[in-house]
Protein backbone atom coordinates (compact mmCIF):
# COMPACT_ATOMS: atom_id res chain seq x y z
CA UNK A 1 0.00 0.00 0.00
CA UNK A 2 1.41 3.22 -0.90
CA UNK A 3 1.04 6.14 1.45
CA UNK A 4 0.00 9.42 0.42
CA UNK A 5 2.87 11.97 2.93
CA UNK A 6 1.45 14.79 1.90
CA UNK A 7 -2.66 13.96 2.29
CA UNK A 8 -1.48 12.81 5.92
CA UNK A 9 0.39 15.64 6.66
CA UNK A 10 -2.51 17.93 5.62
CA UNK A 11 -5.02 16.01 7.66
CA UNK A 12 -2.52 16.59 10.93
CA UNK A 13 -2.07 20.54 10.59
CA UNK A 14 -6.04 20.68 10.21
CA UNK A 15 -6.77 18.20 13.48
CA UNK A 16 -5.47 20.76 15.89
CA UNK A 17 -5.65 24.93 15.94
CA UNK A 18 -2.11 24.28 18.15
CA UNK A 19 -0.60 22.59 15.34
CA UNK A 20 2.30 24.53 13.08
CA UNK A 21 3.59 22.54 10.89
CA UNK A 22 3.53 18.32 9.95
CA UNK A 23 5.62 16.78 7.70
CA UNK A 24 7.73 13.78 6.90
CA UNK A 25 11.82 13.66 6.43
CA UNK A 26 14.05 11.54 5.24
CA UNK A 27 17.30 10.27 6.09
CA UNK A 28 19.35 12.99 4.58
CA UNK A 29 17.10 15.23 6.15
CA UNK A 30 15.22 16.35 3.62
CA UNK A 31 11.83 17.24 3.75
CA UNK A 32 9.79 15.24 1.09
CA UNK A 33 5.97 16.39 2.27
CA UNK A 34 4.36 18.65 4.17
CA UNK A 35 4.91 21.97 5.30
CA UNK A 36 3.74 24.54 7.79
CA UNK A 37 0.34 25.76 8.43
CA UNK A 38 -0.70 29.04 6.67
CA UNK A 39 -0.73 32.29 8.79
CA UNK A 40 1.75 30.92 11.26
CA UNK A 41 5.03 33.07 11.94
CA UNK A 42 8.07 30.81 11.49
CA UNK A 43 9.75 29.84 14.13
CA UNK A 44 13.00 28.52 12.84
CA UNK A 45 13.59 29.20 8.89
CA UNK A 46 16.61 27.57 6.65
CA UNK A 47 19.53 26.27 7.60
CA UNK A 48 17.98 26.17 11.65
CA UNK A 49 15.15 23.80 10.06
CA UNK A 50 17.94 21.28 8.53
CA UNK A 51 19.59 21.26 11.97
CA UNK A 52 16.38 20.40 14.02
CA UNK A 53 15.76 17.78 11.41
CA UNK A 54 19.20 16.37 11.98
CA UNK A 55 18.88 16.13 15.61
CA UNK A 56 15.54 15.21 15.46
CA UNK A 57 16.72 11.82 13.14
CA UNK A 58 19.98 11.46 15.73
CA UNK A 59 17.97 11.03 18.71
CA UNK A 60 16.19 8.02 16.63
CA UNK A 61 19.09 7.00 15.74
CA UNK A 62 20.40 6.81 19.53
CA UNK A 63 17.20 5.49 20.60
CA UNK A 64 17.53 2.50 18.03
CA UNK A 65 20.43 1.73 20.17
CA UNK A 66 18.50 0.35 22.96
CA UNK A 67 15.56 -1.54 20.84
CA UNK A 68 16.98 -4.85 21.73
CA UNK A 69 16.15 -3.93 25.66
CA UNK A 70 13.20 -1.18 25.38
CA UNK A 71 11.68 -2.14 22.14
CA UNK A 72 11.05 -0.08 19.13
CA UNK A 73 10.22 3.59 19.57
CA UNK A 74 7.03 4.96 18.93
CA UNK A 75 7.36 8.82 19.05
CA UNK A 76 9.28 10.97 20.57
CA UNK A 77 8.24 14.50 22.26
CA UNK A 78 9.93 17.74 23.10
CA UNK A 79 8.84 20.18 24.85
CA UNK A 80 10.44 23.63 24.35
CA UNK A 81 9.04 27.14 25.63
CA UNK A 82 8.15 28.45 22.36
CA UNK A 83 7.20 24.91 20.48
CA UNK A 84 6.69 21.57 21.15
CA UNK A 85 8.62 19.00 18.37
CA UNK A 86 6.80 15.36 17.74
CA UNK A 87 8.56 12.67 15.68
CA UNK A 88 7.39 9.60 14.94
CA UNK A 89 9.35 7.50 12.94
CA UNK A 90 8.16 5.58 10.02
CA UNK A 91 10.42 3.30 8.69
CA UNK A 92 13.99 3.28 8.67
CA UNK A 93 14.89 6.07 6.46
CA UNK A 94 11.78 8.00 6.89
CA UNK A 95 10.45 10.35 10.21
CA UNK A 96 6.97 11.77 10.70
CA UNK A 97 7.83 15.20 12.17
CA UNK A 98 5.07 17.45 14.01
CA UNK A 99 5.59 21.10 15.66
CA UNK A 100 2.81 22.63 17.92
CA UNK A 101 2.31 25.31 20.47
CA UNK A 102 3.06 24.25 23.55
CA UNK A 103 0.27 22.23 25.58
CA UNK A 104 -1.04 20.61 22.57
CA UNK A 105 -3.13 17.19 23.00
CA UNK A 106 -0.06 15.37 21.63
CA UNK A 107 -1.28 11.84 22.40
CA UNK A 108 -4.44 12.60 19.96
CA UNK A 109 -2.15 13.64 17.64
CA UNK A 110 0.63 11.31 18.04
CA UNK A 111 -2.60 8.32 17.71
CA UNK A 112 -4.23 10.05 14.51
CA UNK A 113 -0.59 9.58 12.69
CA UNK A 114 -0.24 6.06 13.90
CA UNK A 115 -3.72 4.99 12.90
CA UNK A 116 -3.03 7.08 9.48
CA UNK A 117 0.19 5.51 8.76
CA UNK A 118 -0.83 2.01 9.78
CA UNK A 119 -4.42 1.61 8.45
CA UNK A 120 -4.84 -1.77 9.19
CA UNK A 121 -3.95 -2.00 12.90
Amino acid sequence: MIVNYDKISKQVVNLDPKIRFAGVANSKGEMIAGGQKENVEKILDGENVKMSIHYALQKRDLYTNLAYKIGSELSSITEYEKVTMISIPINSNELFMVSTEPRADYLKIIDFIHSALNPQN
